[in-house]
């Protein structure tokens, strides 16, 4: 790097590719023990202020915060579900997901070789094969949102169809959100049934359950919804559609996440969490990292098992990249999405 003092910092030491995981079995599920989901207590005053010291009891700086920031992109669905998505639009997302962050930028920090991409791009149903075709050969998977997405109140028999098409066109991860009317009633049994019927209906494919927690109100809401997908088979909980009023927040998280380590600790099988919706700048990926870190085992941090769910996020990504390289932050346009 000669004697440019900007560039000699460019170094992530802390970065080596990310090696392949040993797959884990997925989440079987198991029957729906409503004594354990009634049980449930949340201390909402101490979840608070865990969450609020997460940022600043965790904090990294320079080459570390650059190592941060490639991991938060390797474990990022690339998202666009907008009412005016079209092909193209699709096909630049796809691209971006193939490489999201230029090659130079990589050399300068010493990671050239790392095959950087990140872990699945989401889209509605109608743009699966555009972005099948735009990512081929990338080893980058496809997720479709469906059964009723975002509300949920569609005939069930639709939803399960939807699910299935998804998964016949080729989607290899599939988002579905609960039906919040069966939350607010106390019918666990049939938030159960629903996403048993979706676990089944995917096959192969992952599913992930979306809460919409902005709009479940309660923290024991939240972990209560919890451990019900979790016990009909969920892969992945997820914290939002990116619809709702309020989207993924640290205590959310932090409820969500300890209620997959309970699950984990009582039946040994893992279930990946997603943070979707109002994650856009790169400082904010920081403290979801640390708090995976700190609730749950190390294999927690790879896309296997924790994603970010975002349309605009990885640019901010990439421009913090760019300042860590250079000294200099660009301006946004020369970052776009799509």
């Amino acid at each position: 790097m000669g004697k440019d003092k900007k560039k000699d910092k460019g170094h992530v030491r802390a970065v080596p590719p990310p090696a392949p995981q040993d797959a884990h079995e997925r989440n079987p599920g198991m029957p729906l023990q409503l004594d354990w989901v009634r049980d449930v207590r949340i201390n909402r005053s101490a979840v608070e202020r865990r969450a609020a010291t997460i940022p600043t009891r965790r904090s990294v700086k320079k080459e570390w915060q650059a190592a941060w920031y490639l991991r938060a992109i390797a474990c990022t669905d690339l998202t666009t579900l907008a009412g005016d998505d079209t092909p193209g639009r699709v096909r630049r997302l796809c691209a971006k997901a193939r490489r999201p962050v230029r090659q130079d930028l990589l050399d300068a920090m010493g990671v050239g070789d790392l095959d950087l991409r990140v872990a699945a791009v989401c889209v509605y149903h109608e743009m699966i094969p555009t972005a099948l075709d735009a990512l081929e050969g990338s080893g980058i998977p496809v997720a479709a949102v469906a059964a009723g997405f975002p509300a949920g109140l569609s005939p069930l028999h639709e939803r399960i169809k939807e699910v299935e098409a998804s998964v016949a066109a080729g989607a290899e991860e599939i988002d579905i959100v609960i039906n919040r009317a069966h939350l607010f009633t106390g019918n666990w049994q049939a938030m159960y049934d629903e996403v048993k019927a979706f676990r089944q209906a995917c096959g192969d494919a992952h599913l992930k359950t979306i809460l919409a927690t902005g709009d479940l109100q309660l923290l024991r809401n939240i972990a209560r919804a919890s451990l019900v997908c979790m016990m009909a088979g969920a892969d992945f909980i997820k914290t939002s559609t990116g619809k709702e009023a309020v989207n993924a927040t640290l205590p959310v998280t932090l409820v969500m996440v300890r209620m997959i380590r309970a699950y984990l600790e009582r039946t040994g099988h893992r279930v990946g969490f997603k943070a979707a919706g109002g994650i856009r700048s790169a400082k904010q990926t920081l403290g979801y990292l640390a708090l995976m870190k700190d609730e749950l085992p190390r294999d927690y941090l790879e896309p296997e098992l924790f994603r970010f769910g975002a349309s605009t996020l990885v640019s901010d990504l990439e421009r913090q990249l760019e300042h860590f390289v250079t000294g200099r932050y660009s301006a946004e346009f020369r970052h776009p999405l799509a």
